[in-house]
């Protein structure tokens, strides 16, 4: 039985790399990615359909309520509404990385969340997590009014339970930062 070896290069100069594609770097969650793909893709769609990160929500073409919030560089951010081409160099968090990346345990805030029951039926408790944290990053204790201005809707009627968990968060850590 005869083998065809046309397919193969006849000697390894013939063998040619190919060079890296252009693309954009980013960090998401601590873990550095090559973004090679259509740069005008909504941040949404690659953390879901490419890095199955599914903690990010849709929460409509303009992101209404909250739902697909991240932190880039810190600030919360709908990943809806931003492209990969404007997110060079940029650090992403999304729900998923808010816990300790040690598997030491559930962020402050997470576990306010559970303890006062904040979740209802946990559409849009990701984007809250992300919101809370840019807020709790910014004001250290905030007032009701602070934690009403956060964008989120919640249909469950979750809000009054999210307030008293961004208050118990901001506690924790503020007890944290003291040990």
């Amino acid at each position: 039985m005869a083998q065809d070896h046309a397919a193969l290069p006849s000697k390894a100069a013939d063998i040619t790399p190919t060079p890296v594609r252009p693309g954009i770097d980013l960090q998401i969650n601590g873990e550095a990615f090559h973004h090679t793909g259509d740069p005008e893709m909504p941040l949404l769609w690659y953390l879901r359909d490419v890095l199955r990160l599914n903690g990010t929500k849709y929460g409509g073409e303009h992101g209404e309520g909250g739902a697909d919030l991240v932190l880039v560089n810190g600030k919360a951010t709908s990943a809806i509404s931003v492209t990969m081409s404007k997110l060079a160099d940029k650090k992403i968090t999304t729900v998923e990385g808010l816990t300790d990346r040690k598997g030491a345990g559930l962020h402050p805030l997470q576990q306010a969340f559970i303890d006062e029951d904040a979740i209802g039926c946990g559409y849009c408790t990701p984007g809250w997590l992300i919101a809370s944290m840019d807020l709790l990053n910014r004001v250290k204790d905030p007032s009701d009014n602070d934690i009403d201005t956060l964008p989120n809707l919640c249909r469950c009627g979750c809000q009054t339970r999210v307030r008293k968990a961004v208050k118990r968060a901001a506690a924790a850590m503020k007890q944290g930062a003291k040990a």
